[in-house]
C-alpha cells in the first residue's frame, strides 16, 4: 500500500503539522505556503488529503477556508482539535527585540501580552507561525510568536510561554479529501445552506426541521454572499452522518426550502 500524502501549511514546525501528525501520525507531509496553495495540491491530485485550520476558539472562523470549501468540490473527511500555546521565540535577548512576527491570528490571540510587555515594538504579519520562527532563526532582533516544536526546529529560545490570552485556545482543523468516509456512530455533517429570499421566520423554518427530528446543530455561522450587503449563506455543523435516517429526512426536507444546499461532507467527531 502507497503511504498517504498529505498537504499542510509549512514550513515545519507548524501547528498544520501538529494536526496531520494527530490525525495520521505515518502520512508524508507536503508544505505548502499558505491555505490557498495546500488546498489547491489536493485539486491538482498531488496530495491525497489537505489539512487546513477551519476555526479557533478565540478568534472564531477562518474565512479563507469557508470561502475555498464553497467554491470547490471537496469534501471533509476529517476534523483534529490542536491546543494552542503560543511561545515567544528568538535568538536575541528579550531586550534587544525589535520585531515580533506570527500570523495575524496568532498575533490577535497575543494581543494583550504584546500590549502589555512590549512599548513601540514593529509587529509584523507572516504566512504561518512557524515560517515568523525560520525567519526569526535566520536575523537578530527579531521574535516569532510559534509553538514549542517551531524552537526545537529552529534553534530557537523561547522567552516566555502560554503567552495567548486565553488559557483554552483550541484550533479546529479539518481534513479535506475527495470522498466521503463511511458512518461510524459518532460522526458531523457540515452544510452549505442559502435561503435567496430572507423571508420572516425563513431560518426558524429550517432550523426546525432539524429540532423535530432531535438533530444537535454544534455550529451554525453565516458568512456574506459577496453579491450584496444583506445576503448571507449559513455554515451549519450537526451531530449525525448524512446516512443516518433522520438527518438525511431533514436535509430532505430542507432542499425545498432553500435556493442552495451543499453538503461539505460528514465525518467523524474529532477526539477531544
Amino acid at each position: 500500500m502507497e503511504q498517504m500524502i498529505i498537504g499542510i501549511l509549512g514550513p515545519e514546525g507548524s501547528f498544520s503539522e501538529k494536526a496531520a501528525k494527530q490525525w495520521n501520525s505515518g502520512a508524508e507531509l507536503r508544505y505548502y505556503d499558505d491555505i490557498l496553495d495546500t488546498v489547491d495540491a489536493l485539486l491538482q491530485d498531488e496530495v491525497d488529503y489537505s489539512i487546513v485550520p477551519i476555526e479557533n476558539s478565540i478568534e472564531g472562523s477562518i474565512t479563507l477556508t469557508l470561502d475555498l470549501l464553497l467554491e470547490h468540490n471537496l469534501e471533509i473527511t476529517g476534523e483534529v482539535l490542536v491546543r494552542i500555546e503560543h511561545c515567544l521565540l528568538s535568538k536575541s535577548r528579550l531586550d534587544d527585540i525589535k520585531i515580533i512576527m506570527s500570523i495575524p491570528q496568532a498575533l490577535s490571540q497575543c494581543r494583550k501580552y504584546i500590549k502589555n510587555n512590549f512599548k513601540n515594538i514593529e509587529v509584523r504579519s507572516s504566512l504561518s507561525t512557524s515560517h515568523a520562527a525560520k525567519l526569526a532563526s535566520e536575523s537578530t532582533g527579531i521574535a516569532a510568536i510559534a509553538s514549542r516544536e517551531s524552537a526545537k526546529r529552529y534553534g530557537l529560545e523561547i522567552l516566555d510561554e502560554n503567552i495567548q490570552d486565553a488559557n483554552e485556545n483550541v484550533t479546529r482543523f479539518v481534513v479535506v479529501g475527495k470522498d466521503m468516509p463511511h458512518a461510524t456512530g459518532n460522526d458531523k455533517t457540515s452544510i452549505i445552506l442559502y435561503l435567496e429570499k430572507n423571508r420572516p421566520g425563513a431560518l426558524y423554518d429550517i432550523l426546525g426541521e432539524f429540532a423535530d427530528r432531535g438533530i444537535d446543530l454544534t455550529k451554525i455561522e453565516s458568512r456574506p454572499t459577496k453579491k450584496g450587503l444583506g445576503d448571507y449563506l449559513f455554515y451549519i455543523d450537526m451531530k449525525g452522518h448524512i446516512n443516518d435516517k433522520n438527518v438525511k429526512k431533514a436535509l430532505d426536507k430542507i432542499k425545498s426550502k432553500v435556493e442552495m444546499l451543499k453538503i461539505l461532507g460528514s465525518y467523524p467527531v474529532a477526539n477531544k
